[in-house]
């Protein structure tokens, strides 16, 4: 455990042994009882999509048997209903990120949504030819195909932050980059090939003084760390539902309330309008300006519960167990013959990235799923990374709450396995 996470862990009271049941949390989660080719399921793919537990499985069948109706337009009974559970859920996302107001979280179809929401809506009414864009190389392309898409629409620049070889951010070289026509620098907040926990409060400082704006990827920071966007001091932090135990179909964009204000809507349609005529249309505040349509019903409820879940384990727990596990993961699957792990920053979360010589990855991944592990394999959506890393996929195992130490154990005699097939 490195010493940010200690100090947090420490703050609550409780440690990695005492602060989480893992054999009660696996209960919460009827997925893995499951067996895959006869052997336990083993799932080590949480930074894809985690799996659910029985209260956000539990939510939603009940919203859609019990209490379904469209939200915001009904005066009846169940419409009163579903839009009281909907609207509440933005209370509990606010609090969980400890955001200043509620009117700061917008729900999305997904965090590459709200990204793209930043890039058309503040982006392409904001920014000018000639303006810089600063991401990182370790950004997932929905963090890098939004800007580009506005670089061609008007003429951006898109600058790119480097790493050095063990995957740590270079804060230095980064400050190197800002300079007067920076105006937004948008980061993943935690790599999802790496597990590099990047310094986005520094990043934040440093952009802010340059007069730039902070768009953070939280996609894997949130599931693994303590969120406090008031704190990091970020001007929008994007993250998907589906990765933090909740369903997929939603996502949550949070904005700066003066920032939300100023940008107009990304999409027209029902619900983010107070007038409509033939000559023109205004529109409500945030976040009902962006929340155009039908909007998942269910699973944003469901978010909600997937929320006080994981709240009510608390975070620091959860982080401390996670990273117990990927300790002993770097040490267990080192001693795999011809193992090469990526990513080895002083600051990581759960995650390992890793070849074996001589296997291509999609190989390993076949292979192990017939012992029963699930893992992930290819470019992991970071392309510009894999170029960086000179290769061309790897293997990941993303672990989560529900993983443990012989969980590990299963994956290291798989990989043993496949290197005794090849040799």
């Amino acid at each position: 455990m490195n010493d940010t996470a200690q100090t947090r862990v420490a703050a609550s009271g409780h440690n990695s042994e005492a602060g989480l049941d893992i054999a009660a949390v696996r209960r919460d989660f009827p997925i893995l009882a499951k067996e895959v080719y006869g052997r336990p399921l083993v799932y080590f793919d949480s930074g894809a999509s985690a799996q659910k537990p029985q209260v956000v499985i539990d939510t939603i069948t009940q919203v859609m048997a019990e209490e379904y109706s469209n939200i915001h337009r009904g005066v009846h009974y169940l419409s009163q209903l579903s839009t009281t559970r909907y609207d509440a859920v933005r209370g509990t996302v606010q609090r969980f990120m400890n955001a200043g107001r509620e009117e700061e979280i917008v729900f999305t179809h997904g965090a590459t949504e709200g990204i793209n929401l930043v890039a058309q809506s503040w982006g392409r009414n904001v920014l000018r030819e000639g303006d810089e864009v600063i991401v990182s190389v370790m950004e997932h392309h929905a963090n890098i195909v939004p800007w580009q898409l506005l670089r061609d629409q008007i003429g951006i620049v898109i600058k790119v932050a480097p790493m050095d070889d063990d995957g740590n951010f270079l804060i230095d070289e980064f400050e190197k980059l800002l300079g007067p026509r920076t105006r937004l620098v948008a980061v993943a907040h935690v790599s999802n090939v790496l597990g590099t926990v990047l310094p986005v409060k520094e990043i934040a400082r440093l952009a802010h003084a340059h007069d730039a704006l902070v768009l953070l990827d939280g996609c894997q920071g949130i599931t693994h760390l303590p969120i406090d966007v008031q704190d990091i001091d970020c001007d929008f932090y994007v993250w998907a539902p589906h990765k933090l135990y909740g369903p997929g179909g939603v996502g949550v964009l949070y904005g700066k309330h003066d920032l939300l204000s100023s940008m107009p809507p990304y999409q027209g349609g029902g619900s983010m309008i107070q007038r409509v005529t033939f000559e023109e249309t205004t529109y409500l505040p945030p976040p009902g300006r962006f929340e155009a349509g039908t909007v998942a019903i269910p699973e944003t409820i469901a978010l909600g519960a997937a929320v006080d879940y994981v709240d009510g384990l608390g975070m620091a727990n959860i982080e401390a167990h996670e990273l117990d596990v990927l300790a002993y993961a770097h040490e267990r699957l080192a001693e795999v013959p011809g193992f090469t792990m990526y990513g080895r920053a002083e600051e990581k979360s759960a995650i390992v990235s890793f070849t074996l010589e001589g296997v291509h990855a999609h190989d390993i991944g076949t292979i192990v799923d017939r012992a029963g592990v699930a893992v992930r394999v290819g470019h992991h959506c970071a392309q510009p990374l894999m170029d960086r890393l000179g290769v061309a996929a790897t293997v990941r195992a993303s672990f989560g709450l529900y993983n443990t130490k012989d969980e590990v154990d299963a994956l290291a005699e798989a990989l043993t396995g496949v290197k005794e097939i090849f040799g």
